[in-house]
């Protein structure tokens, strides 16, 4: 890719980028959340048309580009949000569109075979003819390869294919990573998880606001470098902590129960401490958060905030008493991206921009309201009119933060606050994590990384098998005494076996 520039209404996206790309290489492109690589990639797979530059393709220039030419051109790429039919079986999701027949019919014992070699040829365990809904996210992402490999992809793109993956699949992942590599197929990688490159990564390419920054080897050595160069600043803390007075209790819950994943849950949160919830995917704290919530109905249990004990059937019961949760999957939970920012952050807040009696939005309020938040978190954006969808995910983010500040919540819950946002984002929402706790509002904070959890959390609860099986002061804590409680009931159970 040459010299490539594109423009949207008011943003320069792209501005005379170039890349390059060699077979059987892995290619880290990496840069903060709104540098232009998903453009980038757009503009690569036909979704953009570019608006100067040129694109070649095993040294052969590439003229109006689009989704289906790049395809026959061998150019694929497996978005962050996977786009499957749950509905069809594996192999009809693999030749979607390009069904195998027989005559009049389809031939789905000859797209059952076929899939069923390409998923042996990367040493992938599904059956074929299993519906995609059943299986989990990981496996959903191994379909997606074997499908892009059924069209003899030349160059592969990968965005954040990890956020969602626990650390055995990731391995699986990089193993298939691998052989395609082996097979000469190249492959952009795109993800935040800077310390994933050093198992997969050739080379790295960084950009910044819509330019090409710099190429060259990786290195695990250059890291800080590489984090200056994506951020255009030096970030000297990565986990930035501050240390503040415990004050009360602010929230009590007793006995929580929610289904198969929440089972007698126990906790305490206190005023100017960051409460971090660990555990391996599977272990119920995303369940517990949406229990405690009201997002999903509870089977029993009290909640008490402020020595009063309070009933929360709903998420609005929760809202009104001062408990607010930013969820773990912001596009589906947390944000109507079809509306605008300016919209997203007054919709959950109508009781407070709302003349009485009235019922009309006190316009001069809700600006003063949204310019303040835009401000307070460093929204890039260059109008609050703009759609949530257009936005990076690092601002999506702060949106879905922006709106429960507004209300001065007591207790907030953050829920994989930072899955699928860069270095430099990761440490705004950390540093705004710190100022509501010197603040001291209860903060609860759910990661599956570990390094995070350690490295912000005061205190850490440990859940395995919908259960809190242990908790960890932070000077205690680490990243073994950690795994043994996410373990427990694990263990447990091979020794019965």
């Amino acid at each position: 890719m040459d010299h490539i520039s594109k423009v949207f209404p008011g943003v320069i996206a792209l501005d005379d980028v170039s890349l390059g790309l060699k077979q059987g290489e892995v290619l880290a492109l990496l840069g903060e959340n709104g540098a232009g690589k998903s453009t980038l990639m757009k503009v690569l797979s036909g979704i953009y048309t570019l608006d100067e530059g040129e694109v070649f393709i095993e040294g052969k220039k590439v003229t109006d580009l689009s989704p289906k030419k790049a395809q026959e051109l061998g150019v694929t790429i497996i978005h962050q949000e996977l786009h499957m039919c749950a509905h069809l079986t594996v192999a009809e999701n693999i030749f979607l569109g390009r069904e195998l027949t027989s005559r009049f019919f389809l031939s789905n014992k000859e797209m059952n075979k076929r899939a069923k070699a390409i998923l042996d040829s990367l040493d992938i365990d599904i059956d074929p003819e299993a519906l995609v809904g059943t299986l989990t996210v990981s496996k959903q992402q191994m379909v997606e390869i074997a499908k892009a490999l059924s069209k003899n992809s030349k160059v592969l793109i990968m965005d954040e294919p990890t956020s969602s993956l626990t650390l055995k699949e990731i391995d699986e992942l990089f193993s298939i990573i691998r052989k395609l590599k082996d097979q000469g197929c190249g492959i952009i990688y795109i993800s935040h998880r800077l310390d994933e490159l050093q198992y997969v990564a050739d080379r790295v390419m960084i950009m910044r606001d819509g330019k090409f920054i710099d190429s060259f080897d990786f290195d695990q050595n250059r890291l800080s470098e590489i984090i200056t160069l994506m951020v255009g600043r030096e970030i000297k803390e990565k986990y930035p902590r501050v240390t503040c007075e415990k004050g009360k209790c602010i929230m009590k819950v007793n006995n929580l129960n929610a289904g198969r994943l929440v089972r007698n849950i126990n906790l305490e949160l206190y005023e100017g401490e960051i409460l971090g919830i660990a555990g391996l995917v599977g272990a119920g704290r995303t369940e517990t958060v949406k229990a405690l919530f009201g997002a999903d109905p509870k089977d029993g249990g009290e909640v008490i905030l402020n020595d009063k004990s309070i009933m929360i059937s709903k998420p609005k019961d929760s809202i009104m008493q001062g408990i607010v949760l930013v969820p773990e999957d912001r596009k589906k939970d947390g944000l109507c991206t079809k509306l605008s920012i300016k919209e997203n952050i007054s919709l959950p807040n109508l009781d407070m921009l709302c003349k009485t009696f009235v019922g009309a939005v006190n316009r001069r309020k809700e600006g003063h309201i949204i310019s303040d938040t835009v401000k307070k978190l460093s929204v890039r954006t260059h109008s609050t009119e703009i759609n949530a969808e257009n936005l990076s995910g690092g601002n999506q983010q702060k949106v879905v933060v922006g709106k429960w500040l507004v209300r001065d919540s007591q207790v907030v819950v953050f829920d994989e606050p930072t899955r699928g946002i860069d270095v430099g984002a990761k440490v705004e929402i950390y540093n705004l994590m710190n100022k509501l706790k010197q603040e001291k509002v209860g903060v609860m904070f759910i990661s599956s990384e570990m390094p995070e959890i350690l490295g912000i959390s005061d205190r850490i609860l440990v859940m395995c098998d919908g259960r809190v099986t242990g908790e960890l002061n932070i000077a205690e804590a680490t990243q073994e005494k950690i795994l043994e409680f996410a373990t427990q009931f694990e263990k447990k159970r091979e020794m019965q076996q």
